[in-house]
């Protein structure tokens, strides 16, 4: 006699198939008939089953008409391309409808058929949007239940929620009033094996209409068992069928619950009398379930997201708090309430080598020093999660019960320098359904008796208590230990130190550089100022026939005004950087038409024209708004200023908090190889080379805007260029 474990039970191959069912199975390549259920001479005229072997479906046109005439099986090639994807259709048999189901799975093409029900006591319509107006986990599975009672209406249904290590707990119930309750009850991880929760994943709706019903073997001539996994008929094991008889259960119908490609749980219902569900309300039945799970990953993904947010904000201020200290170590003794909240802890221990800093309930500084020094030689990972480290190592490190469940984040390991967050024990106690112990019985299968895992007999409440355990870490609380550990590798004493030189080298760098700017443009002044006035009065001593000389004195005074206006420019820029700023609310009607006015006597010519329209107020910086008007429209007024009608327009909206200025001109354009410099200093467009500038007036626009929360671009083609200047909308 074998023994056999639960999770070794191949129960997708059990050799049958239910009463309900009927299968033909044919080979995927040659549409041969390799295998069907003995049921099949019921619904088709065969005058023996033997003669189907090997043959196809189109071989017995009198049998197999209407299945040969389908949608599906005219289209056999395409629709079975994807292995276990099922295709639906209704066909009639000898004047009975059934539904007709074709699906492929590895080698073979299934052909599975059942009698088509229909449900008078139906009460739905297909509304399907209920699922995302519900907010709480609850009340989301309690709808669920009450939506598929009007589908399917077992005497009990349940939502069953599966736990990290395989065992679930019943979290949802409707059921009748003279059933037992199972709302909140646990069930070990043997009730359901692990490859019956796999099965679950795959094939995610399973029927059993009547457990007592005489199954139906398969007929093949094929030597290796047949995978019925897909199959909705597929025979039920031995074991589950006696664990539902122990449940009072005739009947059972389950639908699996995927969160994130994971089976998070099933729909699992009971009925004490057999109970058979239509194909369409099961596949009913699922969708239902599908947009319960949808909406449940919605908002929990939505809850997580404002975790996340909440996390970060509080990161932020313990990182501000943390860069006060020039010292790591330092900073967590400040924070170390903070530290010990993150995670949900009870308590904190902050250990540098002998050096030990409490914050909450924690044990002493002795049994933190031992868990310290077993961490060191026990563990490998940068973090060590435990909740059961009472139970584990309770007496070997004379643990008192505030260390039940621990979080070890390693900062060094060569200098013994950690973090570890501590969890009190829980009293918990688990009430299951039944007595969780397993029991060995006998099962007939396949021909032979086989010892099985034996399910139980009684399922009234058992209740377990639980020992040298806390309060489970959870996800949330593992991803604060992590966002921690972050903030300490980014700001440790280490990186500080090299930021804050680095930051001073920068900021030395800077007042050099803004020293040579004042220096050039104010130093350098005086001497030009002096070159200017020698070369004038050298002009005005020139005899009156020295034409030549005098053109060459004139080249050299032009020449002393651009470096005095280069300089200038510099030192604007320097300002644009670093001068102070009083951002308020300010009129541009007047400062545009005054330079409007200034740039086309400066830089148009008698045909120049300004159109200037609505001009919002903006909230800017008084000098620095007039600096960047009067670059942009100088350039607008300048560089159009050689075509035969110049025009330039001005024009300010409003788009939501922001205020958009739009300067555009008919002048010479960008070309696109030089757009990438635009705001680059002293580079100038080829094609400006024959107006005056020196490349310096976009630069300083460009720096102005950042500085005041605004910003700066252009649109440009051969017929002119549009800047758009966005700036803030000024205070109500």
């Amino acid at each position: 006699m074998n023994f056999v474990e639960c999770h070794e039970e191949p129960i997708h191959i059990p050799g049958h198939i239910q009463s309900f069912g009927y299968l033909i199975g044919i080979d995927a390549e040659s549409h041969s008939i390799t295998f069907f259920s003995r049921n099949i001479s019921d619904i088709f005229t065969i005058e023996s089953s033997d003669e189907l072997f090997e043959r196809k479906l189109t071989d017995f046109p009198e049998s197999f008409q209407s299945i040969i005439d389908s949608d599906i099986y005219t289209s056999l090639n395409k629709f079975t391309r994807r292995e276990n994807e099922t295709y639906f259709d209704k066909i009639f048999i000898e004047g009975k409808e059934y539904h007709f189901s074709v699906f492929k799975s590895g080698r073979y093409i299934f052909l599975e058929f059942e009698k088509v029900l229909i449900n008078p006591d139906k009460r739905i319509s297909n509304k399907y949007d209920n699922f995302y107006a519900i907010d709480n986990e609850q009340d989301l599975w309690n709808h669920l239940l009450e939506t598929l009672s009007k589908v399917v209406n077992y005497d009990r249904m349940m939502v069953y929620k599966f736990m990290m290590d395989g065992s679930g707990k019943v979290i949802a119930e409707k059921k009748d009033e003279n059933r037992e309750s199972f709302l909140g009850l646990h069930y070990p991880e043997s009730d359901i094996p692990k490859q019956a929760r796999e099965l679950y994943l795959k094939k995610r709706k399973r029927i059993f209409s009547n457990i007592d019903a005489e199954t139906v073997p398969i007929v093949s001539k094929t030597a290796s068992e047949i995978d019925l996994t897909f199959s909705a008929s597929r025979g039920m094991s031995p074991v589950h069928g006696q664990y539902l008889r122990n449940l009072g259960a005739s009947s059972s119908f389950s639908v699996s619950i995927i969160i994130d490609d994971h089976l998070w749980g099933l729909v699992t219902c009971q009925n004490k009398e057999p109970k058979h569900i239509d194909l369409e309300d099961r596949v009913q039945a699922g969708i239902f379930t599908a947009l319960a799970a949808n909406a449940f990953s919605s908002f929990k993904s939505k809850n997580e997201l404002n975790y996340r947010v909440e996390l970060k904000e509080k990161l932020s201020r313990l990182k501000t708090d943390f860069l006060k200290h020039n010292y790591l170590f330092d900073s967590l003794i400040e924070n170390k309430t903070e530290i010990k909240n993150l995670p949900e802890a009870n308590g904190l221990a902050i250990v540098s080598d002998e050096n030990i800093v409490t914050e909450g309930v924690t044990p002493t500084s002795a049994v933190v020093n031992s868990i310290a020094q077993w961490a060191l030689e026990n563990t490998e990972d940068p973090i060590y999660v435990s909740r059961s480290f009472l139970k584990h190592y309770g007496e070997e490190l004379d643990l008192p019960k505030s260390a039940a469940g621990i979080i070890i984040y390693f900062i060094e390991r060569e200098k013994n320098e950690m973090l570890i967050w501590f969890r009190k024990e829980f009293d918990e106690h688990i009430d299951w359904a039944g007595n969780p112990e397993k029991k060995i019985g006998v099962f007939h299968q396949n021909g032979e008796d086989r010892q099985m895992i034996s399910p139980r007999t009684s399922f009234h409440i058992f209740t377990e208590n639980i020992k040298g355990h806390s309060k489970r870490w959870n996800s949330r609380n593992i991803q604060a230990v992590q966002a921690i550990r972050d903030l300490i590798l980014e700001t440790s004493h280490k990186n500080y130190n090299t930021i804050k030189r680095l930051n001073d080298e920068l900021k030395k760098v800077n007042e050099e550089l803004d020293s040579f700017s004042y220096t050039i443009s104010h130093d350098l002044g005086t001497p030009l100022t002096v070159m200017k006035l020698n070369a004038q009065m050298l002009l005005g001593n020139l005899a009156g026939d020295s034409e030549k000389s005098k053109n060459k004195i004139n080249a050299i005074i032009e020449e002393i005004d651009n470096m005095a206006e280069m300089m200038q420019d510099v030192l604007q820029l320097s300002r644009a950087k670093h001068s102070e700023l009083e951002l308020e609310n300010l009129g541009t009607a007047n400062t545009i038409q005054k330079i409007s006015e200034n740039a086309k006597m400066t830089y148009g010519n008698s045909k120049s024209e300004v159109i200037i329209k609505e001009c919002p107020d903006v909230l800017a910086d008084k000098t620095m708004l007039h600096q960047v008007f009067l670059n942009i429209i100088n350039n607008a007024v300048k560089y159009s200023s050689h075509k035969d009608q110049p025009k330039v327009e001005i024009e300010g909206t409003e788009d939501g908090q922001t205020i958009i200025y739009r300067i555009s001109d008919n002048g010479i354009g960008i070309p696109e190889e030089d757009k990438h410099k635009m705001f680059k200093i002293f580079n100038r467009m080829d094609n400006a080379k024959k107006f005056k500038g020196n490349g310096v007036g976009l630069s300083i626009v460009h720096r102005i805007m950042k500085r005041i929360g605004g910003s700066v671009d252009y649109e440009s083609n051969k017929e002119g260029t549009s800047f758009i200047l966005t700036f803030k909308k000024p205070y109500i």
